[in-house]
């Protein structure tokens, strides 16, 4: 299973990490991914989505209606609901 989320298909980003001594490794910055099962309303019944910390918010602020709406517009919607 893939490391997306799964309403905007945001995924894990490369980038290197630097010590003190100014060296550096490479490292992966993963998003931070929850399992999550919401409720629609419109089409009576559960869904459960892997949905990152930003995500949660944006839902519990707008709803999962207002959100999988906009998300189906872009065409990010990774997961059909």
């Amino acid at each position: 299973m893939a490391r997306k989320d799964d309403i905007t298909g945001r995924q894990a980003l490369n980038g290197y990490r630097s010590s003190k001594s100014n060296n550096k490794t490479k490292h992966r910055f993963h998003l931070n991914l929850q399992k999550h099962r919401f409720y629609i309303p419109e089409e009576d019944k559960w869904v459960t989505l892997k949905v990152s910390a930003k995500t949660l918010r944006t839902i519990n602020k707008k709803g999962i209606s207002a959100v999988l709406k906009e998300a189906r517009e872009k065409g990010t919607l990774l997961k059909e609901v």
